[in-house]
C-alpha cells in the first residue's frame, strides 16, 4: 500500500512515529526490495517527513539473515537506514542459532523479527537455543520481536516472559501488509500481557526521542 496511506492510518491512531520495513531482495516471494528500490523508497520517505511534522517515518528494512549468516544488504546500505530488522525466511534447518546470534551482534541490527519462526498450523518453531539468544540480546541491547500477526504470535507469551527475565527489550509489531492489519496490535499486546511484559520493556511504547536514545545506547553494547 502507498506510504501516505500508511501514514494517514498512523495519524488516525495517534502514533508519533512508524517504521517502513519492507523485505530485502532475497525475499523474492514478497517482492523484496533491491538496493535501488530501497533508495527510491527512502527518497519518498524523506520527502514525506519534510512535508509533515506530526508522524515521523523511519526508513527501515526487514533484511534476511542468509544461510551463511550474512545479511542480505552490505553495511553501507544498512548504515543509511533509521532502523534495521533482521529475520530468517529460508534454510530453516541450517545453523539457525548461529545465524541469529550473528545478526544480534551486527552493529546495525536493531530488532530480530519472529525469532522462533513458527507459523500456526503450518510450521513448528526452528531448532533454536533461545537461552543463547536471550543472553546475547541482553548483552548487545538488541530487541526481540513479538510479531502480532495471528499466524505468528512469535515470541510466545512464555518466551516473552523469559526475555524480560533476561532484561531483553521487546518490540510489538503488527507485521502489517495492509491498513486493516494495524488492528493486529491487540494480539501482540495480549501476548505481551500474558508474559507479564510492561510498557517499559517495549521499545515502540517509547516517545521518538526516547526511542532514539535507546538506539544510541544500544549501539554502544556491540562487540
Amino acid at each position: 500500500m502507498p506510504i501516505p496511506q500508511i501514514v494517514a492510518e498512523a495519524r488516525r491512531r495517534g502514533y508519533q512515529f512508524i517504521a517502513i520495513c519492507d523485505h530485502s531482495q532475497a525475499a523474492g516471494y514478497a517482492n523484496g526490495l533491491d538496493a535501488e528500490r530501497l533508495q527510491l523508497q527512502g527518497n519518498t520517505i524523506d520527502a514525506l517527513n519534510q512535508a509533515n511534522n506530526d508522524v515521523t517515518i523511519l526508513k527501515g528494512c526487514e533484511v534476511d539473515i542468509l544461510p551463511d549468516g550474512k545479511l542480505d544488504f552490505p553495511d553501507d546500505i544498512l548504515a543509511s537506514l533509521d532502523i534495521v530488522v533482521a529475520s530468517i525466511h529460508s534454510a530453516f534447518n541450517r545453523n539457525v542459532t548461529g545465524r541469529l546470534l550473528a545478526a544480534i551482534q551486527h552493529p546495525y541490527v536493531d530488532i530480530i523479527a519472529h525469532p522462533t519462526g513458527r507459523l500456526h498450523g503450518k510450521r513448528d518453531a526452528y531448532a533454536v537455543d533461545m537461552e543463547q539468544i536471550f543472553i546475547a540480546a541482553a548483552k548487545t541491547g538488541t530487541a526481540l520481536e513479538i510479531n502480532a500477526h495471528p499466524m505468528r504470535l512469535d515470541l510466545s507469551d512464555m518466551l516473552a516472559r523469559k526475555a524480560i527475565e533476561h532484561n531483553v527489550m521487546l518490540a510489538i509489531n503488527t507485521d502489517a501488509h495492509h491498513v486493516e492489519n494495524f488492528d493486529y496490535i491487540r494480539y501482540g499486546v495480549g501476548t505481551a500481557r500474558r508474559g507479564w511484559v510492561e510498557a517499559r520493556h517495549v521499545i515502540n511504547t517509547f516517545s521518538l526521542d526516547r526511542f532514539r536514545k535507546w538506539q544510541k545506547k544500544r549501539s554502544k553494547g556491540r562487540g
